[in-house]
């Protein structure tokens, strides 16, 4: 399929914003991207649409992940932990995604965004004293960071707690095609107490890792192929756009980053399912 000169413009655009927002809030843009997609390709496969969003979701996330290294606010270590979790999870969804009808994709895919928004409103006046609770589990890892700019993180979590989540982060985001941060942020800030910056660095690297093994299911089926012109147009947007996100990441309080991020998925859901049922 052959895109004229416009239509490339555009969707490069697209891609921009998404990646500046997106890694702005650790969520790897798909969860803006995928309900785009959904709006603007109403005739086209689940399957199809989460293959093109999965890889727009890997540049992004390598590209903010370079900005957040150059930072220092990624923890490798649980990183990799919990991206090697997300693995099996990961396959399993992008496979189960092409045995679902498309309307019931819209439905599932805006529930989710709006029970997400609705738990993220909620938590985001919760006192940071929340965030110090898993270190009273039996089974801890500390963790102390100092970013670029000499300001320490520490803080404790229950790493086979997090194991667990990222298994299912890995199937739900691989399912959806939204890459997992909407939902990783909320967790790893959340449930295991890393603080708002940490956990959106970190999500960005695991995301990398958690996208590129969907997106390969995905190649391998053979779904890939048709959505390549769109994929190339929106990813060299979103690397743009990461690093741009990233910059902003610094500026801007993790509170409001949370608000942010529950806002936008309240909005997208809610538009989704009125077009859906209506």
């Amino acid at each position: 399929m052959i895109f004229p000169f416009e239509k490339y413009l555009g969707l490069i655009a697209m891609g921009f914003g998404v990646g500046a927002y997106g890694t702005l809030i650790g969520a790897g843009g798909g969860f803006v991207l995928m309900p785009i997609l959904l709006l603007l390709y109403p005739d086209q496969s689940p399957e199809l649409l989460t293959s093109i969003s999965l890889a727009v979701v890997f540049f992004n996330a390598v590209s903010g992940s370079e900005a957040y290294a150059l930072m220092k606010r990624i923890d490798y270590k649980s990183g990799f932990l919990f991206a090697l979790a997300t693995i099996p999870g990961s396959i399993l969804g992008a496979l189960n995604t092409s045995m679902v009808p498309r309307r019931l994709f819209d439905i599932l895919f805006s529930v989710l965004l709006i029970c997400a928004s609705i738990f993220l409103m909620f938590r985001s006046g919760v006192s940071k004293e929340t965030c110090k609770e898993p270190c009273t589990m039996r089974f801890k890892m500390t963790r102390s960071i100092v970013d670029s700019h000499g300001i320490v993180y520490k803080y404790t979590f229950n790493p086979y707690l997090g194991v667990v989540l990222s298994i299912f982060v890995g199937y739900l985001s691989s399912f959806l095609g939204i890459g997992g941060g909407i939902i990783h942020v909320p967790l790893l800030s959340y449930f295991l107490g890393f603080p708002v910056h940490i956990a959106t660095a970190t999500s960005h690297f695991i995301l990398a890792i958690m996208a590129l093994t969907g997106t390969i299911v995905h190649i391998v089926k053979g779904t890939f192929h048709q959505g390549v012109h769109m994929t190339v147009s929106l990813a060299i947007g979103v690397v743009l756009g990461a690093q741009l996100g990233a910059r902003l990441s610094e500026r801007i309080k993790g509170e409001w980053i949370i608000r942010g991020l529950s806002l936008a998925l309240g909005l997208v859901g809610i538009r989704i399912l009125m077009i859906v049922l209506w």
